[in-house]
């Protein structure tokens, strides 16, 4: 079963391995003085240089020379790896390849227009609105403001299937809402007008806009720390506990035999997500290793404050009352619990200690399995989904 800690399962295999793997991936905490005379370097240079020889070539690319940020060796070559599990990543997210289009949206049709409750309908449509922008944020996020300030070609790779899979998602949502027939541009808009929906979108605006800038500088350690501090929380809070919450209406809709189809296109953007959250994680703690960062624990205590008051709201919001097996108190709860998991991922303090895993079936969603007449409106065999390998 996917593990929403360790989707790929490197934790078991690096515990064994734990010298080497940290020498060759650079883990180890890094020489203070050796960190300092990098940023220097790195200051000093316009753009990423590289060493020429004496016989006017090129020296090779070494991959203890790699930095995940402020590096100096040459972006373009992709081996020798410093990051092998960067290029697992990406390997394993080319596994789970699918689009909307496969999936059959018949029922929830007939579901919508029949079956759901007007709270129901309610909690569907807003979901849908929240997420419709949530994932253009995630893809522009990734696209403008992370990948270009990487200095290791196995990142960027990956993080360049990642904004494929959010741009699939939001055609997923787009989808969803055009198969049930509801008014596009009123969902659509609703992130604008209603303030609960607005008010999230607004804190991760605020987060992206602080590193989509032009002249910023990571050589400077207050540019770096808040580069951190950004890439933490759209994989720790937006990724990592704001979509997993985002899901979880629907899936309660699921498990009363309600909008299937909807729920299954989740559950295979929910394993999309799975990765995306892992792997921001894992880079956050190597630029941690790399760049000796200690960040300012008021600053992250009021970061998990300012989520968890804006997802509260938003609950609020989609389940005034409760629906069938679902309620307010239990996608707050969820939440609280999702963030203690982020947190010690991520080697810090959990912010809620004591939170109950309120919805022990949600992890369950992720380890959706197809493998055989995928869908009933395709008569190939389809494996790909099947044969992912989540350690």
């Amino acid at each position: 079963m996917l593990s929403w800690d360790d989707p790929l399962g490197f934790n078991s295999s690096e515990q064994k391995q734990q010298p080497a793997a940290n020498k060759s991936n650079g883990a180890a905490s890094p020489n203070p003085v050796v960190v300092e005379q990098a940023l220097e370097s790195a200051q000093q240079a316009e753009a990423p240089a590289v060493i020429e020889s004496s016989a006017g070539g090129m020296e090779p690319v070494r991959a203890e020379d790699k930095r995940v940020i402020n590096g100096l060796t040459d972006v373009n070559q992709l081996a020798p790896f410093k990051y092998p599990w960067a290029w697992e990543f990406f390997l394993n997210a080319n596994k789970n390849h699918w689009t909307p289009l496969d999936i059959n949206m018949t029922q929830d049709v007939q579901d919508y227009q029949h079956r759901l409750t007007p709270e129901q309908r309610h909690v569907y449509e807003n979901v849908l609105a929240y997420l419709t922008t949530s994932d253009v944020l995630a893809m522009r996020n990734i696209g403008l403001a992370v990948m270009e300030k990487m200095t290791a070609p196995e990142l960027q790779i990956y993080q360049a299937r990642q904004v494929y899979e959010e741009a699939l998602h939001t055609w997923t949502y787009q989808h969803c809402i055009e198969t049930i027939g509801l008014d596009q541009g009123e969902i659509y808009n609703r992130y604008r007008v209603v303030p609960e929906i607005n008010h999230k979108i607004q804190i991760t605006n605020r987060r992206l806009h602080s590193i989509l800038r032009a002249d910023i500088d990571l050589t400077n350690r207050d540019e770096l720390n808040n580069f951190v501090m950004s890439y933490m929380f759209f994989a720790a809070v937006f990724e990592g506990c704001w979509f997993y919450n985002g899901f979880s209406p629907i899936f309660a809709l699921q498990r009363q035999g309600l909008m299937k189809g909807t729920a299954e296109q989740l559950q295979y953007i929910m394993r999309d997500e799975v990765l995306h959250c892992a792997f921001g994680i894992r880079v956050v703690k190597q630029i941690f290793a790399e760049n000796s960062i200690t960040l300012d624990p008021r600053e992250i205590r009021q970061m998990w404050d300012e989520s968890e008051a804006a997802e509260t709201d938003y609950a609020r919001y989609i389940l005034p009352t409760p629906i069938i097996g679902y309620s307010a108190e239990n996608h707050v709860e969820q939440f609280r619990h999702t963030a203690n998991r982020r947190a010690r991922q991520l080697g810090l303090e959990e912010p809620f200690p004591g939170a109950r895993d309120a919805l022990p079936w949600l992890d369950e969603q992720a380890n959706l399995r197809k493998e055989k007449n995928f869908f009933e409106t395709r008569v190939t065999e389809y494996q790909t989904g099947g044969a992912l390998s989540w350690g």
